[in-house]
C-alpha cells in the first residue's frame, strides 16, 4: 500500500451524488453544502468555480476541477462568475429554486439530470465524495481549495466511461457510477500531483524515490510492525544516517515523526468507527499498550483516546 492509496481509502463514492446540468447562458448553479470533496467537469463550454470567500477559478471545456471542503460554492458561466444561480443543489442532491421550491418537471430531465434540455450550449457534470476521518484529512490538507486538471491522456478514457454510463438506466448502475467516480478522482489526483504547479506534498514526491518510497510503503502496509530507523535503513540498503537525512529532506519530517503521525491518525479513525477497545487499537497501530497509545495521543493531539471516542457523535 502506498501513501496515496492509504489516504484515499476513506474517500469513497458510495451512493455518489452524480449530477448533470444542461444550461443556457448566463447561468450558474450553487452547491449549498459540499460533501467534503466534489468533482466538477465542464462537459460542454468553459466556466468558473467560485468558492465562498475565495477567488473564482477558471475551468476550461472538458477540464476537471476538484473542490475540497464542505463550504458552499458556485459553478458559473464563463461570461461572469457573479451570475445569479439558476437553481441550488442541496446536500442530498435535490435541486431547488432560490427560494427553496422544487425545480419542477420543466427542468428535471431524468435521473441525475436537470436543465432546459440536452441541446443547451453548456453542460456540467458533478460528483460528490464523502470524506471521513483523520487519515483522509491528511490528503485534503495537501490539496488547494480548488484544483483544475486539463482533459488529457488517460483522463480522457475515464471521463468518456463516466459520461457514457450516466446516460444509462440499468441494474447496478449506482455501483458502477461509484467505482467510476473513484477511478476518475484517483486519475485526476495522479495527474495533478505530477504537474509542476501542484506543489505535491513531500510524502507523495518521496514515493518515487528508490530509497524512501519502499520505506513509506512498508510503514503504510504494516504500521504495527516495530519499525526503527535502523530497520528501515537496512531494508533500503543504506546507512542509518543516510536514510534519516534523505527521509527528512524529502518528506519534511523525520521517519519516526511521520510514523507516529500515521499511527495516531489510524488510531483516531478506529476509535471513531469501531467498538474495539483502546488496548486492541493500540496493538493494531503499533503501541505496546493502551497507556503507551494514550501518552502519544496526549502529546500530539492534546487529548486522550477515550476523550476522543466520547466526543464522537452517536
Amino acid at each position: 500500500m502506498d501513501a496515496l492509496t492509504a489516504l484515499l481509502s476513506e474517500v469513497r463514492a458510495e451512493g455518489a451524488l452524480f449530477g448533470r446540468s444542461y444550461l443556457a447562458p448566463p447561468w450558474s448553479v450553487r452547491f449549498t453544502d459540499g460533501p467534503g470533496l466534489t468533482m466538477v467537469v465542464m462537459l460542454r463550454a468553459p466556466g468558473w468555480v467560485v468558492p465562498d470567500g475565495g477567488a473564482p477559478v477558471a475551468v476550461g471545456e472538458r477540464e476537471i476541477a476538484v473542490v475540497t471542503g464542505s463550504a458552499p460554492f458556485t459553478v458559473a458561466d464563463a461570461a461572469d462568475p457573479r451570475t445569479p444561480p439558476d437553481y441550488l443543489v442541496l446536500a442530498d442532491g435535490r435541486c431547488v429554486t432560490g427560494d427553496g421550491r422544487d425545480i419542477g418537471d420543466d427542468l428535471r430531465l431524468g435521473p441525475r439530470t436537470c436543465g432546459p434540455g440536452p441541446e443547451a450550449p453548456a453542460a456540467v457534470l458533478t460528483g460528490g465524495f464523502r470524506v471521513r476521518g483523520r487519515v483522509s484529512a491528511r490528503l485534503l490538507t495537501a490539496l488547494p481549495p480548488v484544483l483544475v486538471v486539463p482533459h488529457e491522456g488517460e483522463l480522457c478514457a475515464v471521463l468518456d466511461l463516466v459520461t457514457a454510463e450516466i446516460e444509462r438506466t440499468e441494474p447496478g448502475q449506482q455501483a458502477v457510477l461509484d467505482r467510476l467516480l473513484d477511478l476518475l478522482l484517483l486519475t485526476t489526483l495522479r495527474i495533478w500531483f505530477a504537474r509542476p504547479e501542484a506543489c505535491a506534498p513531500g510524502w507523495y514526491r518521496a514515493l518515487g524515490d528508490p530509497v524512501i518510497g519502499p520505506a513509506l510503503r512498508l510503514m503504510h502496509a504494516d504500521p504495527a510492525a516495530p519499525w526503527t530507523v535502523a530497520e528501515l535503513a537496512a531494508r533500503a540498503a543504506v546507512s542509518r544516517a543516510t536514510f534519516a537525512r534523505r527521509f527528512t529532506e524529502l518528506v519534511g519530517e523525520s521517519p519516526m515523526a511521520y510514523l507516529t503521525s500515521w499511527r495516531l491518525s489510524l488510531a483516531a479513525d478506529l476509535l471513531a468507527r469501531t467498538d474495539a477497545t483502546v488496548e486492541s487499537i493500540a496493538h493494531q497501530v503499533g503501541y505496546a499498550s493502551a497507556f503507551a497509545l494514550s501518552v502519544a495521543f496526549k502529546r500530539v493531539h492534546g487529548t486522550r483516546p477515550s476523550d476522543l471516542r466520547r466526543a464522537v457523535p452517536v
